[in-house]
């Protein structure tokens, strides 16, 4: 079983690598939308990507109000 950490790790890398930024740039605490200049519908790209890349399914009400990384992986992790 992964551990949180090693979710948060492959969700910045996965959002790195989609988003063509580098990763190194990426934080945890980051709030996604700025960070990556993106608005709601590429959020929900990204989460779809994850969703398959973790064989999870997160319900809209709990992507609701995520705004940075650590709170993301913290859904998604709850479900693995």
């Amino acid at each position: 079983m992964r551990t949180l950490d090693q979710t948060i790790d492959e969700i910045l890398g996965l959002a790195a690598a989609h988003f063509k930024v580098p990763r190194e740039q990426l934080s945890p605490e980051d709030d996604f939308f700025k960070k990556l200049k993106i608005d709601s519908l590429q959020a929900l790209e990204l989460l779809t990507r994850l969703e398959h890349h973790f064989s999870v399914e997160l319900p809209d009400y709990e992507f609701q109000g995520v705004s940075d990384f650590r709170t993301l992986a913290d859904r998604i992790h709850s479900r693995l």
